[in-house]
């Protein structure tokens, strides 16, 4: 069940906590970059629809964190453009240099510090396969942003801390922009305009998660040695990002995987030593599953914390906490926030610095 408190996250609670760390100030950042990224980004959905124009497939091209968001981009493409969408193997196109024909696709390429030569190298060989282009980035004039067809500028700020929070939550606003000008070329209706305007309150209301449940959530996670994240649709981004967040900050390995692959065999491996997290959106065809998953788990003897979801999910967990009062399109955008808040504590509990995890660095190199 949900911890009830009325203490919201940004304030302490009864344990004694260090000095704010950059991580929880650009957590705390999110609200104001959001609304400064849509209010960028939004007026020039006419111009992804020009470069754009003519095209049946999407092709996402991410690393890290950045790839969490392109799966959450590619959820919403299928369900709300219509419009086929996977995930590039950079592989493919940086080793082996294959030859794709993509005359028909627009190549969208992710990166907060756009200088990820793995990524811009795939971006322009896509270019070279006949792709348009489209660079997402925190880093007007980075050699991913010249190097594409239209670059949208997120607009998070200089991020400091490691662990990419604000730079994560726009760069999934950019891609729930750039589809939703894409469903409109292919003649979906219903803009999402109404709900990119409350996107700010949401993230407000997020940051305002009980401290008590996120210091519970913590707690329990600095108990054990194994964890496991578990959603699915469009919700399942985050999940992963949930995962890796614990991973790089808090040094913890974690599992993340769609409830069905789960079902599939590494339900094997839940028992009392594991705790399982659970990520739903707070509507939609994937809630009910996902209910029914936490009572697997808990029978099991795991340990379970739920973020989102209904009602009905959370009375399922041990543990959990309300998302965003969204529809299941764009709750992607802020429902990451209290696993956010959560990791940052824990990586206090655990004597770690969240700033700073062990031998990362900002920008990854990869070949």
């Amino acid at each position: 069940m949900s911890v009830p408190n009325n203490q919201p996250a940004s304030e302490l609670s009864g344990e004694t906590r260090p000095a704010a760390t950059l991580m929880a100030s650009e957590i705390a950042e999110q609200p104001a970059a959001l609304e400064a990224t849509l209010a960028a980004l939004l007026p020039l959905r006419s111009r992804i629809a020009q470069v754009t124009a003519g095209r049946k497939r999407l092709l996402l091209v991410a690393r890290g964190s950045s790839d969490n968001a392109a799966i959450y981009g590619r959820y919403l493409a299928e369900l709300h453009a219509g419009m086929a969408a996977s995930l590039a193997a950079p592989s493919v196109a940086t080793l082996y240099d294959a030859h794709v024909d993509l005359s028909d696709t627009i190549a969208v390429c992710v990166s907060q510090s756009g200088s990820t030569a793995e990524i811009v190298d795939t971006l322009e060989w896509s270019k070279r396969g006949g792709a348009a282009t489209i660079a997402i980035t925190n880093a007007e004039g980075s050699p991913l942003a010249e190097a594409a067809d239209l670059a949208l500028i997120t607009q998070a700020g200089q991020e400091r801390a490691v662990p990419a929070t604000k730079t994560y939550t726009t760069q999934v606003a950019a891609l729930a922009v750039t589809v939703d000008a894409l469903a409109a070329s292919f003649g979906r209706s219903g803009a999402l305009d109404a709900e990119f305007a409350k996107i700010g309150d949401q993230a407000r209301a997020m940051l305002e998660t009980p401290a008590e449940t996120l210091d519970a959530m913590a707690g329990a996670l600095a108990e054990v040695d194994e964890v496991l994240t578990s959603g699915r649709g469009l919700a399942f981004g985050t999940t992963l990002e949930t995962a890796l967040k614990l991973e790089e900050t808090c040094l913890r390995p974690v599992r993340g995987l769609s409830y069905a692959d789960l079902k599939h065999g590494p339900i094997a491996i839940v028992d009392h030593e594991l705790l399982t997290v659970l990520v739903a959106g707070p509507s939609g065809p994937t809630v009910p599953g996902l209910t029914e998953l936490a009572g697997i788990v808990r029978e099991k003897h795991s340990m379970v914390i739920g973020i989102g979801g209904d009602e009905s999910f959370r009375a399922a967990c041990d543990l959990a906490v309300p998302g965003p009062d969204s529809s299941e399109t764009l709750a992607p955008l802020t429902l990451i926030i209290p696993a956010q808040l959560t990791v940052e504590r824990l990586a206090h509990k655990l004597g770690l610095d969240p700033d700073a995890p062990r031998g990362l660095r900002k920008i990854t190199q990869t070949d």
